[in-house]
């Protein structure tokens, strides 16, 4: 059967990204004609849109469909890494995880993976073409584990930087939810008191031909507002948001805001240190599975997800790669952390980058940690105060008019 022309993106020995075609029967045939060269396939997909699909099986394709949690991918990581530390083989491994699999979708990914792996693939290529779900992160550092016949070692770095990027995330999320859960009850509950409290005072107010203070008048203004206009200022606030997303999505106005992000007092304070635990926690995993200091670079691009920090990291290898150095490079930006590029820097003059680097991740994800409570200490109360004066300031203006009210009377 003649072969079909497939595209493709690697990195190179140098961690320098190239592209090319090559013409081949499947897959399998181009991931082969990569590793013969020495470079780490990043994308492999048919040239035509009448080929294969990029996962080269149909069965991987199903997989695109799925969604997969953070936490079932380090779950499944650890798992493994137990297994093959027990002294279980591959094939045992994947077919035991397979077997106690907790939902349908689990068991089809590890039956997938053990299947190619029967079949001859190396366990890196069955992760990379197993329809996207594993990132080139993952994929790189299986690679690196079974070229220098330490699966297990890589592994157990990859179960452990997913659960800390898990229990980083987790960290910020379960702090917003209070403070989300009392501004939108706050919310609320003042829009109830425009809305249907206010509303059966004023036909006594008009009734009666008062003269409101000035205080009352605004109160009641704003509560025919929400009245009348309350939909269409809710439309319109939806509207803008999706709007935001929109324009968010353009490269230019997403690096100008992630920019401006990272130069906030507060905010920006957070970034920088989330930022810094992304960039070094990967890339000490990185290091320490033997991956080069160029592609570890150019892998860890890809994690951090502020654009500007990103950008400046592109910078950086660039300048590695020159011969340059990594610490001076990111200083210059002034993006990330003085306290980061410190301990690159002796990491750089000490020839332990790797282990300094996870060090350097340890004290940033703390630092995550202490920000977050400390900005969750000073939100909470915030929201309460400002909206007791809200309040305070509505129930204030019905009883100056009932006041008035009460001096008409008399």
């Amino acid at each position: 059967m003649p072969g079909s022309v497939w595209h493709y993106r690697a990195v190179n020995s140098e961690g320098v990204v190239v592209t090319g075609e090559r013409t081949a029967a499947d897959e399998a045939q181009v991931l082969a004609f990569l590793r013969q060269k020495k470079m780490m396939a990043l994308e492999v997909r048919p040239a035509s849109k009448m080929g294969l699909n990029s996962t080269g099986s149909s069965w991987f394709s199903v997989l695109r469909k799925a969604r997969f949690r953070q936490s079932e991918i380090a779950d499944f990581t650890r798992k493994l890494a137990t297994m093959l530390g027990a002294g279980l083989d591959l094939d045992r491994a994947l077919k035991f995880l397979g077997e106690t699999a907790p939902s349908d979708k689990i068991r089809t990914l590890i039956t997938g993976l053990r299947d190619r792996v029967r079949d001859g693939a190396s366990f890196a290529d069955s992760l990379e073409n197993a329809g996207g779900v594993f990132s080139r992160l993952y994929v790189g550092l299986v690679r690196a584990g079974e070229a220098g016949g330490a699966l297990y070692d890589a592994l157990e770095r990859l179960a452990d930087l997913l659960e800390r990027e898990r229990k980083l995330t987790t960290t910020i999320q379960s702090a917003m939810i209070y403070p989300t859960v009392l501004l939108v009850a706050s919310t609320g509950s003042v829009a109830l008191l425009l809305t249907h409290v206010l509303p059966q005072f004023v036909p006594l107010f008009e009734e009666n031909g008062v003269a409101l203070p000035v205080m009352t008048r605004i109160v009641i203004a704003a509560g025919d507002l929400l009245t009348h206009w309350g939909a269409v200022i809710l439309l319109m606030i939806i509207a803008a948001v999706l709007g935001a997303r929109t324009l968010l999505k353009r490269p230019e106005i997403r690096l100008r805001v992630d920019y401006a992000l990272l130069k906030g007092p507060i905010i920006g304070t957070l970034l920088r240190n989330v930022m810094a635990a992304q960039l070094t926690r990967t890339l000490g995993t990185l290091l320490h599975n033997g991956v080069p200091l160029v592609g570890a670079l150019r892998i860890v691009g890809g994690v951090v997800g502020n654009r500007a920090g990103a950008q400046a990291l592109v910078k950086a290898t660039s300048a590695v790669r020159e011969g340059g150095s990594l610490a001076l490079s990111l200083e210059k930006d002034a993006l990330y952390p003085q306290e980061m590029t410190h301990f690159l820097r002796v990491g750089e003059e000490t020839a332990q980058l790797a282990s300094i680097a996870l060090r350097a991740a340890d004290v940033h994800e703390e630092a995550v940690r202490v920000t977050v409570q400390r900005l969750l200490a000073v939100l909470v109360p915030a929201i309460t105060i400002i909206m007791g004066l809200v309040v305070a300031a509505i129930v204030s203006a019905l009883l100056l008019a009932m006041l008035s009210l009460n001096d008409l009377a008399h």
